[in-house]
Parts: structure tokens; C-alpha cells; sequence
């Protein structure tokens, strides 16, 4: 019997590490145990767009009877903060402090700025939906202010957080690190939709306090919990009598550095491409070939299939030494015959074409996030890792919601104009408007191509040529 554990031993510790996800991920700086400690911050995040995306948007126009338009300029209130994220990077790069800590302090206030934001929503939003006697600016005012505290806070927290794994993590290991961190931020948003949707089942204005106070105090436990004794303290980095750059010319020696602009404007160009269809896919199921609500709500695990697949292909082409930009631009041209198929489903009436053409879609999105991912990560250095992740969110959440937004704005325009008779006869069709945002999404990508061929074509710089291995064990799937 231990004749035969020693042969077993060897395959058993090879299949341990394909059997643990992110076990490649961890170092000997970065312990398995202190990473998926630290992630934690990005369930909190996940909860947080859960709450404001998608509970509370329901709740509050269904429920509480607040105008849709006020409940949209609410929601949106978060994203106007997403363009701030590359100061607070830079500012976390330059912090000063005797106690020789640039990140934690960032996440300590910007874990206050989320929790102090729930604890006065579920009040502001009972002044909102006019439940008061005083004025009815009280309840905007009030509403505002906690969507603008929480949509700080997050933006807050992730990006601080981000750059310090990046701080903590070796940089061949460090795309690794940042894609555990983004699948923790997914399941904090399956969890949380999860749990709200029990709790909020029997509603009530007491309930819908309880739950959104709790989700507060969640939120700040296990932030505490996920940065604690995480930052080694280097003084020579926060001391006061350090020179400390502006952030005029931090952004000047950062974009200076090889073709940092082209990566974020392809990085922004894709992630427009690739959501301005997100609110549109299951409507346009729907309205355009019959599908029941059932049919269209498996589009959704269509689209996460085609991802999911592209997550593994991306994973073999990088694991075999595959350039990130190639990759990248692999999953613009994935994503064009994907969107050419949803447009020609409606005049061939085919639900079959409709669901391949989302599975291509799912895809290319999964190939190019990828790809950027590992692209972006490469522009990150141990002095300015602040700054590129800041940047790279905010590149990725504004051309996240300004694509979904302008989609829904083209759609209803486009379709409006239709119906008037405005665009003539041949345009009087039901499905014009879905159709003019899937060619316009079309557009976005080949000059996605655009931008990123030229990164391609360098061969040897580090930051044309990012090296990070992206295989299946350092990938979940």
C-alpha cells in the first residue's frame, strides 16, 4: 500500500493544482490563504451594484411609485463617479503618511463612504417617493447623496484594492491575481441577488431598512476583514518630505510610456462594443422573433456559455506563450459575425441563428476581456500601479455604461423616427432600431481592430508584448 502511494503522490499533486483554480495565483509573497482574504473587498462591490442596479431599481419604481426617469438618474449617479478612479489611483500612488501605508487607508474610507451611504439611503428613499411632509427637494437631496456616497465608496474601494494585489503580487503572477479578484466580484453579485431576493420576498418599507442597513454593516465588517494586515508598511514610499508628482504630470510619464493611450482607447472602444447590447438581447428575443420569457432567459446562459468558452480558448492561446493584443483583437472579430447573425434573424425569422449569433457574442466578450485584462496589467508598475488600474477602471466602467446607455438612447431614437415615418417606408420596421444599434456595435469593433493592430505588430517591448501565462488552473472556468 505504500509502494503504491509513492506512485500515486506525483499525479496526485500535479492534479491538485488543476483542481484548484487559483492555486497558481498565490506566491510565496502572496499566500493562497491572504489573496482570497483580500478578494473579499470585491464581494462587497458586487452586493453594492446588486443593491443599486438591480433591487433597489425595482423596488423603488414598482414599490415605493418613484417616477422611472428619477430612478434612472439616480442609478446613474454611481457612474459619474467612475471617471475619478484614475485621481484616487494617483493620489493612493502619492499618499503621505507616517504610517507607511498608501493603500489601506483608501480602503478604510472608502469602505466609511459605502456604509455611510446604505445607512441613509432606505430614509432618503422614503423622502424620495414623497412620504413626507417637507419639501420634496429634501428626498432628491437625500437620495443623492447616498447614491453619490455609495458610488464613491466602490469605486473607492476597487480601486485601491486592485492596486494593492498588484502591489502584493509578483508581476508574472499579477493577471492572475486580478482575475480571481473579478470572478469574486461575480459571485458577491450572484450571492447578494440571491439573499436580497429572499429577504425582499414579503416586502416592506421596515424589510427593505433591515436589509439595506445590513447589507451596510456587511459591507464594513468584511472590508475590515479583508485588509487587515494586508499592507506591509513602507515608509520610504509615504514619507512627508517626499516630492510628490501632480497629477497632470503623473498622467503625462504614464500615457508617455509605449502605447498606453492605444491600449485604453481599444480597451474602451471593446467594452462599448461588446455592452451596448446587454439591456437589448433578451427585448429584442422577445419583440422581434416571439420567444417566450423562458427562451429569452436562457439566452443569458447562452451568452455566458460563449464566454466562458472563450475564457478557455484564451487560456490555451496564452498558455502556449500567445500575444494579449492578438488575442484581444481574436475577440473583436469573434464578436462581428456574432452581431451580424442577431441582425439577420429577424429577416429570416430564425430564433436557431438569433441563439448562435449570442453564443458568438458571449465569445468574442470572453476572448477580448481577456485579453485586455492581461494587456492592462502589463502597463502597471510598482510606482504607478494606482494610476493604471484607476485608469483602466475608469476606462471600463464609462465605456461600460455609456455603451449600454447610448444603445437604449439609439434604439428608442432610431425606432421613434421610424414609426413617424421620418427615415421613409423601408425603414418602417419593428426590429430598425435593435438593428441600427447591432451595426453601430459592428462599427465600434472594427475600429477596435484599428486601434489595437498596430500593438500587435511590436514584437519585444513590455508593454506591446505582455508575457503573464493565463492557463486553465490560473483561470476559473
Amino acid at each position: 500500500m505504500m509502494g503504491l502511494g509513492r506512485y500515486i503522490a506525483p499525479d496526485w499533486r500535479k492534479a491538485s493544482r488543476s483542481m484548484l483554480p487559483f492555486a497558481d495565483a498565490a506566491s510565496d509573497d502572496l499566500p493562497l490563504a491572504q489573496l482570497l482574504r483580500l478578494s473579499l473587498f470585491q464581494v462587497t462591490v458586487g452586493m453594492a451594484v446588486v443593491l443599486l442596479n438591480g433591487t433597489l431599481n425595482r423596488v423603488m419604481i414598482v414599490e415605493m411609485g418613484v417616477p422611472t426617469w428619477l430612478v434612472a438618474l439616480m442609478i446613474s449617479i454611481p457612474l459619474l463617479v467612475a471617471p475619478f478612479r484614475a485621481l484616487i489611483g494617483h493620489r493612493s500612488d502619492m499618499h503621505r503618511s507616517f504610517i507607511g501605508w498608501r493603500r489601506v487607508p483608501y480602503l478604510w474610507f472608502g469602505s466609511l463612504l459605502q456604509f455611510g451611504g446604505l445607512a441613509i439611503m432606505p430614509f432618503a428613499l422614503f423622502l424620495l417617493s414623497g412620504d413626507t411632509t417637507g419639501p420634496a427637494w429634501i428626498g432628491h437631496a437625500g437620495a443623492a447623496l447616498a447614491f453619490l456616497l455609495v458610488g464613491l465608496g466602490l469605486h473607492t474601494t476597487q480601486t485601491a484594492g486592485l492596486a494593492l494585489a498588484t502591489d502584493l503580487a509578483p508581476e508574472e503572477s499579477r493577471p492572475r491575481v486580478v482575475a480571481l479578484l473579478y470572478v469574486m466580484l461575480l459571485i458577491g453579485m450572484i450571492f447578494s441577488a440571491i439573499v436580497f431576493g429572499l429577504l425582499l420576498e414579503s416586502f416592506s418599507q421596515l424589510r427593505m431598512v433591515q436589509v439595506i442597513q445590513g447589507a451596510a454593516v456587511f459591507t464594513l465588517v468584511v472590508n475590515v476583514i479583508a485588509l487587515w494586515r494586508q499592507e506591509v508598511r513602507r515608509p520610504n514610499l509615504t514619507r512627508h518630505d517626499r516630492e510628490r508628482e501632480s497629477f497632470r504630470t503623473s498622467w503625462k510619464t504614464f500615457t508617455s510610456e509605449g502605447q498606453v493611450s492605444r491600449v485604453l482607447l481599444a480597451v474602451g472602444l471593446g467594452t462599448a462594443a461588446f455592452g451596448m447590447q446587454d439591456v437589448l438581447l433578451e427585448p429584442y428575443g422577445g419583440e422581434i422573433l416571439g420567444l417566450s420569457v423562458s427562451a429569452t432567459t436562457f439566452l443569458t446562459a447562452l451568452l455566458a456559455l460563449g464566454t466562458l468558452a472563450g475564457f478557455g480558448l484564451a487560456a490555451r492561446y496564452l498558455a502556449k506563450g500567445g500575444d494579449a493584443y492578438r488575442l484581444a483583437a481574436l475577440g473583436a472579430v469573434a464578436g462581428i459575425p456574432g452581431f451580424s447573425a442577431v441582425i439577420f434573424s429577424a429577416p429570416l425569422e430564425s430564433a436557431m441563428i438569433f441563439r448562435a449569433g449570442t453564443v458568438m457574442i458571449g465569445l468574442g466578450s470572453g476572448l477580448f476581456a481577456v485579453g485586455a485584462l492581461t494587456a492592462a496589467m502589463a502597463l502597471a508598475k510598482d510606482t504607478n500601479s494606482g494610476m493604471a488600474l484607476g485608469v483602466w477602471g475608469a476606462v471600463q466602467a464609462s465605456a461600460a455604461g455609456g455603451g449600454i446607455a447610448l444603445g437604449g438612447i439609439i434604439r428608442d431614437t432610431v425606432q421613434s423616427m421610424a414609426e413617424a415615418g421620418t427615415l421613409g417606408e423601408a425603414f418602417m420596421r419593428p426590429d430598425i432600431g435593435y438593428s441600427i444599434v447591432y451595426h453601430t456595435e459592428i462599427l465600434l469593433l472594427f475600429l477596435t481592430l484599428v486601434v489595437i493592430g498596430p500593438l500587435a505588430k511590436f514584437q519585444g517591448t513590455e508593454t506591446a508584448q505582455p508575457s503573464a501565462k493565463f492557463g486553465i488552473p490560473e483561470f476559473p472556468n
